[in-house]
């Protein structure tokens, strides 16, 4: 299939596909006599598998690591295991920040009723705008 065909059964964008090329996510596809690119299963197969990695918020680097380790099944699964460690971390850092961010919005929005003047507002004034 050409890489139209990719983009639309996979859902991603032609242009991600080529970039996920070019960081080596994907290797590089056989090529038709008029130059265009030629995907099979397992392109698409390696293409959502990086695109799930994505949804996870796993970085382009770690996926790229992913992807060398699946190349090497006698290996120890322990750096994969550390990796998603290193990336439930990230994640539960992030839900402490956004848990922080939220109780800030909800006190502004108790600042000030919508009755009030662009003056008299609470939350202008909790900015100290």
């Amino acid at each position: 299939m050409k890489i139209g065909q990719l983009a639309n059964v996979s859902g991603c964008s032609i242009q991600a596909i080529r970039y996920y090329e070019k960081e080596g996510l994907l290797k590089s596809p056989n090529r038709s006599e008029g130059n265009f690119r030629l995907y099979d299963d397992k392109a698409l197969k390696e293409l959502e598998f990086v695109k799930h990695c994505r949804s996870l918020d796993i970085p382009l680097s770690d996926i790229k690591t992913l992807l060398d380790l699946k190349d090497r099944p006698e290996e120890s699964c322990s750096s994969i295991n550390n990796l998603i460690v290193n990336q439930l971390d990230l994640v539960n850092k992030r839900i402490k920040e956004l848990k922080t961010l939220k109780s800030e919005l909800q006190l502004m929005k108790k600042a000030c009723s919508s009755d009030n003047t662009v003056e008299q507002c609470g939350i202008m004034k909790s900015l100290d705008i």
